[in-house]
């Protein structure tokens, strides 16, 4: 067996953990009466805060003490203890401690996925741009298929997505452990500050007016990425309450895999990237990514399961290049406006910014919003107003961006993207 081909199997499995439960937890929680909108806000909100803290944390203890591949199957371990004992949790705070113990251990293994497979590939002579990317779809083929798996078995709505993640998580702990050792590389510079250690000299980029904006806008679209992992399987699933469509309805039936299209969008609109880069330039792509923030949310407001249904599938196609567009653009205007000295740690940054900062804060508003103003009868969501709202949202973000961010396009900061 090669090293690319287990490589492969390594990140096929790192997302199909994540896909069982990621996109469905929303129905189990509102399906289960555990709690209010602000509680599951606080619940994916622990998403954000382990981006924040735990990455830096596993990569020092990888750079210094530890094989990363160990590192990284001790961590599957846990996490898949925590998500078996979540069918024991009955109440929402309980929910939410052990949700955040599974993230504490999860968020962390996605960088070190990406350091096991470099490490691997470039000892043994591969060329890491070629055969890496071919290696990574595989994380969304294997999210797609949890997904799927999770909706046929009938899971969306019960305990057992979890069971599957566990059991998946623990299977690819166990594996990572009969991987080629990744030795520490001890990387850090002895004598270097904690500052330095945990990349936090980059926070000096905020001094410049460009990159500021530009971090406070990843920031705004972290928040839009997260509504739609939190609520887009559940607003699906309420349609059974509509006399009209019922339980039995396609889109209810099959919610998580009519979802699942926009995890398919994401591998086919990441393929343009390079095109859409050299003919627009990086501003232009990352506001094409927020006005189609803007489609996303609209057309789930008018969607419906029956004449409304293209309207669904087009939002979920709307969401390849929502997401890809501006992670993607975004990432190189970093590489390609940061001193190299602090290019790693300002990657960091854009990463935290958009998956710590921006995820939390649409994880915690969100919540609050939705139980104030767009919560009725007893509990039953207004669809149509929330995601118009979030549309909204993601359209006074993008003239804002527009108006604010200056950047003129070069050809040449693009002549080079690999993909």
């Amino acid at each position: 067996m090669t090293s690319k081909f287990r490589l492969t199997i390594l990140s096929f499995f790192q997302f199909f953990v994540w896909g069982a439960w990621l996109i469905t937890i929303a129905t189990y929680f509102f399906s289960n009466n555990m709690g209010t909108g602000v509680q599951f806000g606080a619940i994916f909100s622990t998403l954000a805060i382990s981006s924040l803290i735990m990455p830096a944390l596993t990569g020092i203890l990888a750079d210094k003490w530890i094989n990363a591949e160990r590192l990284y199957g001790i961590l599957h371990i846990l996490y898949g203890a925590a998500l078996f004992y979540v069918p024991q949790v009955k109440d929402a705070d309980t929910l939410y401690y052990v949700i955040f113990a599974a993230m504490l251990c999860y968020m962390p293994t996605i960088s070190l996925s990406n350091s096991i497979s470099y490490t691997i590939l470039k000892r043994e002579g591969y060329d890491v741009v070629k055969v890496f990317p071919p290696i990574r779809v595989w994380g969304t083929i294997g999210f797609i298929a949890a997904m799927w798996i999770t909706n046929l078995t009938g899971s969306k709505g019960n305990a057992n997505q979890f069971i599957i993640g566990g059991i998946a998580a623990i299977a690819l702990g166990i594996y990572s452990f009969t991987l080629p050792k990744c030795p520490p590389q001890k990387s850090i510079a002895k004598g270097a500050s904690i500052i330095e250690q945990l990349g936090l000299n980059a926070f000096k980029l905020f001094a410049k007016y460009k990159m500021a904006l530009f971090f406070i806008f990843s920031m705004f679209l972290g928040a839009a990425l997260q509504l739609t992992n939190m609520y887009g399987d559940t607003f699906l699933d309420d349609f059974k309450k509509v006399p009209a469509y019922g339980p039995e309805s396609f889109v209810v039936k099959y919610s998580t895999i009519i979802m699942s299209i926009s995890q398919v969008s994401e591998t086919v609109f990441i393929l343009t990237i390079p095109f859409f880069l050299k003919r627009f330039g990086i501003k232009k792509v990352m506001l094409f990514s927020m006005l189609a923030w803007v489609l996303r949310f609209a057309l789930f407001s008018y969607g419906n399961p029956a004449d409304g249904l293209w309207m669904i599938i087009l939002s979920c196609i709307v969401y390849g290049m929502a997401f890809d567009f501006f992670n993607i653009s975004g990432s190189l205007f970093v590489e390609t406006t940061t001193d190299s000295s602090i290019r790693s740690s300002a990657q960091g940054l854009f990463m935290m910014m958009t998956n710590g900062v921006g995820a939390f804060m649409g994880s915690k508003i969100s919540g609050y919003v939705i139980d104030k103003y767009f919560t009725v009868n007893g509990g039953d969501k207004d669809w149509h107003n929330i995601w118009l709202s979030f549309a909204a949202y993601a359209l006074v973000v993008a003239i804002l961006f527009a108006i604010f961010f200056r950047h003129k396009h070069d050809p040449k900061e693009v002549a080079n993207v690999q993909h």
